[in-house]
């Protein structure tokens, strides 16, 4: 609130609503992620601005905050239009999204715009360790999990040796941040080593489809896609 930022964004939980107003007050847009339409609903109670509808292709951690069987994953296409039917505040698709083509789909489902980060990875700007740009090119054929090895918290990467390791022990793993703080002495040793089979490569379903190029001609890109897709559905 002191540094009056324009938009205050968040993953985790939905903060109260006296929060949220003070927020509001110094000036900011705020911005909620749900993973369900009941998670929408109650971001806009607590006077969110926009709600990210973050589906369950999306890379990195889930945004899920009231209680729900992980099993009930929704994907992006089948999660946007239910937000959009639930609020009536503007809703930013999110998870999968990697083209005009998917740009497009989101947008006819009413989504007001698209959050895209995997297909951003691997980008001339993108600060990602040069070890999880390669691993993003090289590894097309690995896929992707939902895991909690790293962090505590479920949350989607590329598959990797640590992940496996940890599933195959079954171990009884504490929640976060309990274990993004173990983790964490491994996770920098990794990186200083340049070992992505222990670090955490958060990245989306889609990340076979990221290109290495300028961000600035990845987006020029992305808006050629878009109108080449429109001029077929006119």
């Amino acid at each position: 609130m002191e540094e009056r930022a324009p938009v205050v964004s968040f993953t985790f939980g939905c903060p109260e609503a006296d929060t949220i107003a003070k927020w509001k007050e110094a000036g900011a847009c705020v911005i909620g992620t749900a993973t369900t339409p009941e998670e929408a609903v109650a971001l806009e109670r607590a006077g969110c601005d926009a709600i990210v509808a973050q589906g369950y292709e999306a890379g990195g951690h889930r945004g899920t905050f009231l209680p729900m069987d992980e099993t009930r994953l929704i994907g992006t296409l089948a999660l946007v239009p239910q937000v959009v039917d639930r609020v009536r505040i503007p809703v930013i698709a999110a998870g999968g999204i990697m083209d005009g083509r998917g740009i497009v789909a989101c947008l006819a489902l009413g989504a007001a715009a698209v959050q895209m980060g995997t297909s951003f990875l691997v980008t001339d700007e993108s600060g990602a360790h040069p070890a999880y740009k390669r691993a993003v090119m090289e590894w097309r054929d690995r896929g992707t999990a939902l895991t909690r090895s790293f962090s505590g918290r479920h949350a989607r990467g590329i598959r990797n040796a640590f992940m496996e390791a940890v599933d195959r022990e079954e171990m009884d793993i504490p929640p976060y941040p309990l274990q993004n703080a173990l983790t964490q002495p491994i996770r920098r040793r990794a990186a200083e080593q340049g070992d992505a089979e222990r670090m955490s490569l958060w990245a989306g379903q889609g990340y076979p489809m990221a290109k290495p190029m300028p961000a600035a001609e990845r987006v020029r890109e992305l808006v050629q896609q878009m109108e080449r897709v429109k001029s077929l559905l006119r």
